[in-house]
Formats: C-alpha cells, structure tokens, sequence
C-alpha cells in the first residue's frame, strides 16, 4: 500500500470512482476472511491503494482498525509479513486445499484446478520477505 500520491489531488470523479473500488476491495477481503479460495490481504492492500488516494478518513480507519490494522501497518511499514504468518498460511492454505481437492469435486480436471491455484499460492507466499521480530 503507498500513501497518498503527491501533487494534485485527483478529480472528483476519480476520487468517487477509487472510493467505491476501495469499498468494493474492502468488502471482498472481508468475505475473504471467511471464503477458502477468496484471498484476504491482497484485497485488503488495495482497499487501502484506493482510499489512499481518494479518502483519508477510510485509509486512517483501515491502518487503525482491529483487526485488519496490524498487517496493513507491517505491509506499508516494513513490506513483509509479521512472523509467523506465512507458515500458518502456508498450512492452513495446504490443510484447506487438500481437503476442498479431495472431498470436493469429482471430475479429476476440477480437483487439478484446485492443485494449480494451491500451489500457485504456496509459491506466492513463500516468495514474500517475512518481518524479523
């Protein structure tokens, strides 16, 4: 997530149209929160890229929220993740998976899909730097 561009701000029109994005992204990402295969943080990240850019108030309330706050801090911060998150997402994302591949569908290509997006996003989160405590 970035802070707020520099120079002009942007026009009304497009600060209305990075603030319904912002929302929609927000809203996702808390669906995320709950939905196996809906990516959580990323959605989340670019909640705050748009209200950055169109609303201080909702990206102040993001930084500062409960729940979500601590990890967008440690993003915008330091770019990494805090420790310990990446192995239990790792885990949690192979624990998920598996049992979504294996009990879920029974045509062999949809269980395959699954096994792509898995580890598509194992390799994504193990590339990411994690924060030294």
């Amino acid at each position: 997530m970035s802070a707020p561009v520099d120079g002009p701000a942007p026009r009304r029109p497009t600060r209305l149209l990075f603030l319904v994005l912002g929302c929609a992204c927000f809203a996702l990402g808390v669906v995320g929160a709950f939905v196996p295969l809906l990516p959580t943080t990323p959605f989340l990240l670019l909640a705050g890229a748009c209200w950055a850019r169109s609303s201080p108030r909702f990206h102040a309330w993001l930084l500062n929220h409960k729940v979500f706050g601590p990890t967008m801090r440690s993003w915008r911060e330091h770019r990494a993740l805090p420790p310990g998150v990446k192995g239990k997402a790792i885990a949690l994302l192979i624990v998920v998976l598996g049992l979504s591949a294996w009990f879920g569908p029974s045509h062999p290509a949809s269980r395959w899909i699954i096994a792509g997006v898995g580890v598509g996003l194992v390799i994504f989160l193990a590339r990411l730097p994690v924060r030294a405590a």
